[in-house]
């Protein structure tokens, strides 16, 4: 199961906050998936992608209360933990990083905290996109909730793809294969220079 975490309505849609389910929304266009149906307070997808069977889901609660979603979906499908993939935002990790983590704390991050709280675990694989922190000074809560910079846009979207990679390596080879191709890659720099 791939969890991309969000809060629900449209004023969130491209916010910082939203990029797991901004992972999920491409991932569903590149395969060419239908909206999906609202089964455990979420928006869920079950399909196959190259012989492997995939339940991607982006909770409609808002971000605190995620872990309700992921433990309804879980249990219905009997899914240990270690094979769920949940995608979110980090604010310490610099936009273009994407990082892949597995059995790791919730590092401040609510909708993550929710999950752990709702599974009894922290067991559970991680794709992080880094979305850096405040550059003019903003308060936290109204920067994840904001859209990236003008600036940034480009190079969110690489990192969005980066996700995405992620998550089909994750899905295919394992999160070792994944976390050795995927944290390695760095566009921050790339950009600098441009």
């Amino acid at each position: 199961m791939i969890v991309g975490l969000g809060n629900p309505g449209p004023e969130y849609e491209i916010s910082r906050h939203n990029v797991g389910a901004q992972v999920i929304d491409l991932w569903c266009k590149d395969l060419g998936l239908p909206p999906g149906s609202r089964r455990f307070r979420a928006k869920t997808i079950r399909s196959e992608f190259r012989g492997k069977t995939i339940i991607l889901l982006c909770p409609l609660t808002f971000m605190n209360l995620s872990g309700e979603s992921v433990r309804a979906c879980a249990g219905y499908y009997g899914l240990e933990t270690s094979r769920i993939l949940v995608v979110h935002d980090d604010l310490d990790i610099p936009l273009g990083r994407v990082k892949v983590t597995r059995d790791s704390g919730a590092g401040g991050h609510k909708g993550v905290s929710s999950i752990i709280r709702h599974l009894g675990s922290t067991g559970f694989c991680r794709v992080k996109v880094g979305i850096g922190r405040p550059r003019y000074g903003e308060a936290i809560e109204a920067y994840v909730l904001a859209p990236f910079y003008a600036d940034e846009k480009r190079l969110a979207q690489q990192a969005i793809r980066v996700a995405v990679n992620a998550c089909e390596r994750f899905v295919l080879e394992g999160v070792e294969s994944a976390m050795n191709h995927i944290n390695r890659l760095n566009f921050v720099n790339k950009e600098e220079k441009k």
